[in-house]
């Protein structure tokens, strides 16, 4: 279709950065202002997690029907796509995703709230971007990449049965069942509208990706890859062109996290939420270096994260998209679970020798050790 467009002097690949550019824009804008993040629905404020939630599933569920929708129209095909391949790479999913759970939690953000908040003025959250990015392209094409090839060989043929539409009841039944359990969360959560529309808008950016890339700049002579909102990959590839520029052309993934930190600053000015926040005691540099390393790291031995497997993933009906979610869930609950366990033997050491109980520990300290004797345990 990118022929009959009349963009003379566009290519493919230049057009599809474009693209990636106005997702972001329009993503860090409404990701901004709506407070979209899976960490807050998981761990946050008790009084958060419920709206948090609605809002995410608002934007799970019209991605889920959107892109089944343009599926069964022939305006997006998944087959060859790595997220429907029949070698299922179980060991890395499970593993990846458990890593990034539990480095969000520690960084206060997964990929995408990060982005979010960095172009707000977020200091922490830049800091654990630029880990999460080094990390993230070693792991691709670095001094991780023989790790992750080693994890990555442990897999399960899946056949046929790499994507639910697979299974009985076909795609259609299944987008339906999976848009009716979110909707329940939507209904349920007491979320504002304004901001249950703007994840709607979160969900049809991850279709307008899919059949962006996938349909209507598709060109035989000059293919471009299949994709969609998906951070892990993207800010991988922003890292590598940002020092090598003059060598490499910029891809769909520079373009939308250039977009994303552009919306996000412009939506944070215009609500006049624009805010240098840097360390403290209470939120030392460590627990966000450690953070933003596991998710380097397990975001690309998950495949994804929450957003690009999460949201984009799930939307194609993948089943290791799936499971990377459902491990990151997961993983976002292990920082807490240590920490309670933490504290439970804490509390029993102090009653029994109250004199030597110590009044001199940062709580962000004990919350980065639970966290690392976390990722020790796994």
């Amino acid at each position: 279709m990118f022929q009959d467009l009349g963009l003379e002097g566009w290519t493919p690949a230049a057009a599809a950065v474009a693209l990636g550019l106005l997702l972001g824009l329009m993503f860090g804008a409404l990701a901004q202002r709506s407070r979209f993040c899976l960490r807050r629905a998981l761990v946050g404020e008790p009084h958060e997690r419920a709206p948090a939630l609605g809002v995410w599933s608002a934007a799970l569920a019209i991605a889920v029907a959107g892109t089944t929708l343009a599926g069964t129209y022939g305006l997006v095909s998944f087959q060859g796509h790595r997220f429907h391949a029949a070698a299922l790479p179980v060991a890395a999913i499970i593993l990846g995703g458990l890593l990034f759970g539990i480095g969000m939690v520690l960084a206060r953000g997964c990929t995408s709230r990060l982005l979010v908040l960095a172009g707000t003025g977020n200091m922490r959250a830049f800091v654990a971007i630029a880990v999460f990015g080094i990390v993230a392209h070693a792991t691709l094409k670095g001094v991780l990449a023989p790790a992750r090839v080693a994890i990555g060989a442990l897999t399960t043929n899946v056949g046929g049965y790499a994507s639910l539409g697979a299974l009985p009841g076909g795609p259609l039944a299944w987008a339906a069942l999976l848009v009716v359990v979110l909707g329940l969360f939507v209904v349920r959560s007491g979320a504002r509208i304004s901001h249950l529309l703007m994840g709607a808008g979160i969900g049809a950016l991850a279709v307008a990706g899919w059949v962006g890339t996938g349909f209507v700049l598709k060109d035989e002579f000059a293919p471009i890859p299949l994709e969609s909102l998906a951070f892990t990959s993207a800010v991988s590839e922003a890292t590598f062109w940002a020092m090598a520029s003059s060598a490499i052309a910029p891809t769909f993934g520079v373009g939308l996290l250039a977009g994303v930190a552009a919306g996000s600053f412009l939506a944070a000015l215009a609500g006049r939420e624009l805010a240098l926040v840097g360390f403290t005691t209470q939120a030392p540099v460590g627990r966000y270096i450690v953070g933003g390393a596991l998710m380097g790291f397990g975001g690309v031995l998950a495949g994804g994260c929450t957003i690009g497997a999460g949201l984009s993933g799930v939307a194609s009906l993948s089943v290791a998209a799936l499971l990377a979610l459902v491990s990151i869930v997961a993983g976002a609950y292990v920082p807490d679970l240590m920490a309670q366990a933490g504290a439970s033997k804490t509390g029993a050491s102090e009653t029994a020798a109250p004199s030597e109980a110590r009044t001199d520990v940062d709580p962000a300290t004990v919350s980065l050790a639970a966290g690392a004797a976390a990722v020790a345990s796994l």
